[in-house]
């Protein structure tokens, strides 16, 4: 597999595979969002597109980085979003670099969003599609935060199922300057314990895949077989 790893400004053209990967905290706190049931996620451009659609919808959820806002049901956090209900519901989603990096590659045939928590299951179901060429898209600090491209690199290694040591790559993302800073709460709207909880690796037995549907960019949970050599998707 030819793996490129790009920033959001270095996309240039339309990927054929694109893995969005942002561990603090956006897919992670996606991922979790589906395992307290969320049907669908929807990645908004903007805060105030993610107003609009919540006063379309009354009863989808929004959130979005730092600190409670008026019309916000949530912050970007997963330490806070494990404790909601979601079940059924749909969530808008905006964030500062996770749901852009989403955005700028959303006429991809296969968009991906990845973080630690989903990352074997992200790897398996790219050796499933036998993707011959991804692009990685770090979208944390203009394509260098150095959690992002860890995990990018350490879901590279395992859809070609090389034996990858996670302990370095956890060790990188845990030594990052966002860990630092969510741990030394520069950042608002962050929990206690979002930063381990962004360092659970494979948490999640399911990937991540967004799609165009009637103009949105919707985030869905997929399903992933359990070997390589399974039936595909």
């Amino acid at each position: 597999m030819d793996a490129r790893f790009v920033g959001i400004a270095e996309l240039v053209e339309v990927p054929s595979v694109a893995v969005v990967v942002d561990v603090m905290r956006a897919f992670t706190v996606a991922a979790w969002a589906f395992s307290r049931g969320a049907e669908k996620i929807v990645l908004s451009e903007s805060l105030d597109d993610a107003l609009a659609l919540k006063t379309r919808h009354p009863d989808w959820m929004a959130l979005k980085d730092g600190p409670p806002a008026a019309g916000f049901d949530m912050v970007n956090s997963p330490g806070v979003l494990r404790a909601a209900d979601l079940r059924g519901r749909t969530v808008v989603q905006k964030t500062t670099a996770g749901t852009v990096g989403a955005l700028a590659v959303k006429d991809a045939p296969l968009v991906l969003c990845a973080s630690f928590v989903v990352a074997e299951a992200t790897a398996r179901l790219l050796r499933t599609r036998k993707s011959d060429s991804v692009t990685f898209v770090v979208t944390g600090e203009g394509g260098q935060a150095d959690e992002d491209l860890a995990c990018a690199e350490y879901i590279a290694g395992r859809s070609t199922d090389a034996e990858a040591d996670a302990s370095v790559f956890l060790r990188r993302a845990a030594d990052s300057r966002a860990a630092a800073e969510l741990a030394h709460g520069v950042r608002q709207g962050v929990h206690p314990d979002d930063v381990a909880l962004c360092l659970e690796l494979d948490r999640f037995p399911f990937a991540m895949v967004a799609a165009l549907e009637d103009s949105l960019m919707v985030l869905r949970r997929c399903a992933v077989p359990a070997r390589a050599d399974d039936p595909a998707i």
